[in-house]
């Protein structure tokens, strides 16, 4: 069974069958990653960061992968981030005066999610941190070792969703938890320390109860704070 997603007219052959295998219900575990990079390289353009991330980028959405750990996409998360990634951009997304763009980043420990909130049913880039081996440190004395649980090096986390955010327009920042154990405070102070330029573009924080709320109500909220922002 396939999701409703329909294949771009271009994609024959192998192409072809990884896209489907891509939204394919249930999941399929035998989705190879070279096939996946091949596949995106006839969509879009692809980059390798010195970090070994690849940065793939189609009609101005752009998708940042981690070097995988096997040769197949064994997590879950990683297609279905593929599919909100080919959903997305899809289509060339219509100009807009830079000053009416408004980015929804909704970070905590465990993924990032930006959003354009002025675009209604618009699908979330996610960006997720890196393998727990690769990015959690596991010193119990360090000050990033809070009530027992590991956090994410900025360095492996910040950095994907600052360059995710490089595209013109405010950003609006929605997290949870507060001082150390929030990641929405922590992400702010990093960036004003190392993209200060990118920091003067955020209008807002606030602190939400996510789990309590769905991703409209989400977008509600931020398109609320927008609309007060721009009253006299």
């Amino acid at each position: 069974m396939l999701d409703t997603m329909n294949p771009p007219p271009a994609l024959t052959g192998a192409h072809l069958r990884t896209y489907q295998t891509i939204f394919q219900h249930p999941v399929s575990h035998n989705l190879a990653w070279r096939a996946v990079r091949a596949l995106l390289g006839k969509l879009g353009h692809i980059t390798e960061e010195p970090n070994g991330n690849l940065k793939v980028t189609r009609n101005g959405q752009i998708l940042v992968l981690h070097p995988p750990r096997t040769k197949d996409v064994a997590e879950t998360g990683e297609l279905v981030a593929l599919r909100h990634f080919l959903e997305r951009s899809e289509t060339t997304p219509p100009e807009t005066n830079e000053k009416e763009v408004h980015w929804l980043l909704l970070i905590d420990h465990h993924e990032a999610r930006i959003f354009r909130t002025e675009m209604h049913g618009a699908i979330p880039q996610q960006i997720l941190p890196h393998e727990p081996e690769d990015y959690f440190r596991h010193a119990h004395n360090s000050k990033d070792f809070s009530r027992g649980r590991e956090k994410p090096d900025p360095n492996s986390f910040f950095e994907p969703v600052t360059r995710a955010l490089q595209a013109p327009g405010q950003i609006l920042i929605f997290g949870s938890g507060t001082g150390t154990s929030s990641e929405m405070d922590q992400f702010i102070a990093w960036l004003k320390l190392h993209h200060p330029e990118l920091a003067k573009r955020i209008i807002g924080s606030l602190v939400v109860d996510e789990h309590h709320l769905t991703e409209d109500q989400l977008l509600a909220k931020a398109r609320e704070f927008h609309a007060n922002a721009r009253r006299p």
